[in-house]
């Protein structure tokens, strides 16, 4: 317990740094993007493929991995639900059932694995759920409305392999599954750039927080309060039943579970919504309402079952 929590102070400092050089506007105003362009474009890769070379593919693929597919499906088709109903549109139905239950398991997730649980590895079922499987579908859905170009809906099937953290995850799990060994000349320079994530992805974080407003007035406040229910509350909590009742999971395991589907929605909602043009305002407070209540969400969890 007394780990756990020490994990998340030191995650808290770091995040607070961030957000006194962005106030402080250190870095320039486009430091924190410069930042974010590392963590996940160069270092965060990196990481992932060092950890999952080297890891045990039995954890990897396990029934943690369907735990979080069907906590997923779960909350998403709730928001859909309540879409339906009060006739949000194809676009605002999708990107919100996006933020209540994609999680940010790159930006806080890769630390929060390393720091927390002790194993940056346990994130990567989820982000692999995330950007092989979900991404494709949720843009293909807004391509085929008529948000997206012409013609792309072959573009949006093959995001994954476009995905800097995806390739990276995806590299290390064929590298382990073969049984191969990087050479230490190749390995150690992707260690040492893969170190970098974690503080790069932290501070970018901290840095994004300076001058964001939580909540607007408007229509889109019941979406945003939906999603924000579903991610900090709905999807832990049916992790946690499936976990336990299911699926028979106990101590770490089921720490690890619960900890990943508690995670913040993912900052990159907020892109893929700039990108078609729709809900960007909703993904925005949804984005950072949800990551605000995911602290103490996440300290509670650590207190409960760590």
């Amino acid at each position: 317990m007394q780990g756990v929590l020490s994990g998340f102070a030191v995650i808290a400092v770091v995040i607070g740094v961030g957000y006194v050089l962005g106030r402080r506007g250190s870095l320039g105003e486009r430091g924190g993007e410069v930042l974010t362009r590392l963590a996940f474009g160069v270092a965060g890769p990196a990481l992932l493929f060092t950890t999952l070379a080297r890891a045990d593919l039995a954890v990897l693929f396990s029934s943690r991995l369907l735990v979080t597919a069907l906590s997923t499906a779960a909350v998403f088709g709730v928001f859909v639900a309540v879409g339906v109903v009060r006739r949000w549109g194809v676009g605002r139905t999708t990107i919100g059932a996006l933020c209540s239950g994609y999680v940010n398991s790159g930006n806080l997730g890769i630390p929060i694995a390393a720091y927390v649980l002790g194993d940056a590895s346990l994130v990567a079922p989820v982000l692999l759920f995330q950007v092989v499987l979900v991404t494709p579908v949720a843009l293909t859905v807004l391509d085929l409305s008529g948000m997206g170009e012409k013609g792309t809906v072959g573009r949006r099937l093959l995001t994954p392999l476009r995905n800097p953290i995806a390739v990276g995850s995806l590299s290390g799990v064929v590298v382990s599954a073969a049984g191969w060994k990087v050479p230490d000349p190749v390995m150690d320079p992707l260690t040492l750039i893969g170190n970098m994530s974690v503080p790069a992805a932290l501070l970018a974080f901290g840095m994004s927080l300076h001058g964001s407003a939580l909540l607007s007035r408007g229509r889109n406040r019941a979406p945003v309060l939906l999603s924000m229910g579903l991610k900090s509350v709905g999807q832990p909590l049916v992790a946690w039943v499936l976990a336990r009742a299911v699926f028979g999971l106990h101590g770490a395991p089921l720490l690890d579970v619960v900890v990943t589907s508690a995670l913040p929605a993912a900052q990159n909602l907020f892109t893929y919504a700039s990108r078609y043009r729709v809900a960007e305002s909703l993904a925005r407070e949804s984005v950072l309402l949800s990551t605000v209540v995911s602290v103490p969400v996440l300290v509670g969890v650590a207190a409960v079952l760590g």
